[in-house]
């Protein structure tokens, strides 16, 4: 029984997957304003609005982890892409690539121009883009990370090269500020060419920063593919060095040369568990995407277009059709479509299972939101792990699935009140149908909403229902995970 006579909103008849990974139960949902107020057999509570749940599981929303969306919170703001698959919080500023601090007057340098051109590089605080996120608020909360690449372009005349004193000095300052404005960590992607030349002790000096704001380092690793245990051997050293956590992005194992390896990759992590604070997270896709880079379509079988500044209308397409009808290599192809981005098929379907019934690896899209012709884990990750892995293949659990896209998240980035269906936790809630959540997009039609996914709910309110979204947008920036 409970005291509780009244609720805004009561979500009757469902079955709760509470995101701690407990056995499922037939439970009653209440919320009050923006938290859930009781959960049980809440017969005698009046609503001011009731949702039927019966025959659905009723879960936390899905964290994720893993985005580029920094620019999408401002210029797509009802975040279709995400709240159709049951995401109610994301966390930008991945790869090394945030919105800010930076102001650009040229076109930002490959990543960093996968968020937009130069006029989206405008806020030279920290503060300031979160107060635009807070003005003109998305229907997701977002949780930011600083991204080094950012930090390097702004301090750095040339990139191609170690930080000085100085630089590193100005990079930490804008850091700090940054963290002290509500950043929750600092991302790398010392893969890419603005932060190649980044030795480590440049990662380090910057990552001792984090320490007093209970920051964490998050990182697309300097090599997934020959290199990739030499990476998570740097990459765990800085975090010992600095004294923070680390997060490994979009784990994997890269290139036909490395099938199986993950093996070696998942050994490695169990090791340095033991003394260290390690997370990971991974997509469920044995295709990666990024720009249009040629040391990633050495090692991949096939390579799909996803967008190109000089010829847009070869968005979709292979590339090794294109260089066909031009008469000329993949590699003076790709010269030709630059600046561009590409998907990659360069992972083995093994390792990506592997990977993903680890038990302490988080869930990420890794979505590229402003790719003409996008991944299709832009879409369909959340209910591709649940449809496909999880009911289809036997994987794990769907208790276990929605685990560790909820509760697992929500610790590992500090988000305060979120991941889980308990008295007091903030209302971010999926309702869903167990037999028929899906993604139902693909490569050759990569912008379809999931299957399976009915009512979703950020901060207690609608922004997912009937297949469509409300328009609401509730969302919040969670400063500091808070």
């Amino acid at each position: 029984m409970t005291a509780l006579e009244r609720c805004d909103l009561l979500l009757t008849g469902g079955t709760v997957i509470d995101g701690t990974g407990a056995p499922r139960r037939r439970a009653d949902v209440a919320i009050v304003d923006d938290r859930i107020a009781a959960i049980g057999d809440l017969a005698g509570v009046s609503a001011g609005r009731t949702i039927d749940a019966a025959g659905k599981i009723v879960a936390p929303g899905f964290i994720d982890v893993h985005t580029h969306d920094d620019r999408a919170l401002l210029s797509k703001p009802t975040m279709d892409m995400k709240v159709s698959q049951g995401v109610t919080s994301v966390v930008v500023g991945n790869c090394g690539i945030s919105l800010a601090p930076l102001v650009l007057d040229r076109r930002p340098p490959p990543p960093l121009d996968l968020l937009g051109e130069e006029e989206w590089w405008r806020f030279a605080t920290f503060d300031a883009f979160l107060g635009a996120v807070d003005e003109e608020p998305a229907s997701v909360n977002a949780a930011f990370l600083v991204g080094h690449s950012t930090l390097r372009v702004g301090a750095m005349e040339k990139l191609d090269r170690a930080a000085d004193a100085g630089e590193v000095k100005a990079m930490r300052a804008n850091l700090e500020a940054s963290m002290a404005a509500g950043a929750v960590g600092l991302s790398t992607g010392l893969f890419y060419a603005p932060s190649a030349k980044a030795p480590t002790e440049e990662v380090i000096e910057l990552a001792k920063g984090l320490k007093a704001f209970g920051g964490r380092y998050v990182t697309h690793m300097r090599d997934e593919g020959n290199d990739v245990l030499k990476s998570l051997e740097e990459t765990f050293l800085i975090g010992r060095e600095a004294g923070v956590p680390v997060v490994v992005s979009h784990h994997k194992v890269h290139g036909k040369g490395n099938f199986g390896r993950s093996k070696e990759t998942l050994a490695l992590f169990e090791r340095y568990r033991t003394s260290q604070k390690i997370g990971l997270d991974v997509y469920p896709y044995h295709a990666s995407s990024t720009v249009l880079k040629h040391d990633s379509i050495q090692h991949a079988n096939r390579v799909l277009v996803t967008w190109s500044k000089a010829h847009p209308e070869m968005s979709g397409r292979d590339l090794a059709d294109i260089a066909r009808d031009w008469g000329c290599s993949v590699h003076e192809a790709a010269d030709r479509l630059q600046p561009a981005g590409a998907i990659y098929f360069a992972m083995d379907e093994d390792d990506v299972q592997r990977i993903l019934a680890y038990p302490h690896a988080m869930f990420g899209s890794d979505g590229l939101p402003h790719d003409e012709f996008p991944h299709p884990r832009l879409w369909g990750t959340f209910p591709r792990i649940l449809g496909h892995y999880a009911r289809d293949l036997g994987l794990f659990t769907l208790e276990e699935g929605v685990r560790r896209m909820t509760s697992l998240s929500a610790a590992e980035f500090g988000l305060k009140d979120r991941g889980e269906i308990a008295p007091g936790k903030y209302a971010d809630i999926c309702v869903f149908d167990a037999q028929t959540i899906v993604d139902a997009n693909s490569f050759e039609d990569p912008m379809k909403p999931a299957a399976g996914i009915d009512t979703v709910l950020v901060n207690g309110r609608a922004v997912w229902a009937g297949g469509r979204c409300t328009g609401d947008r509730p969302g919040r920036a969670l400063r500091r995970g808070g």
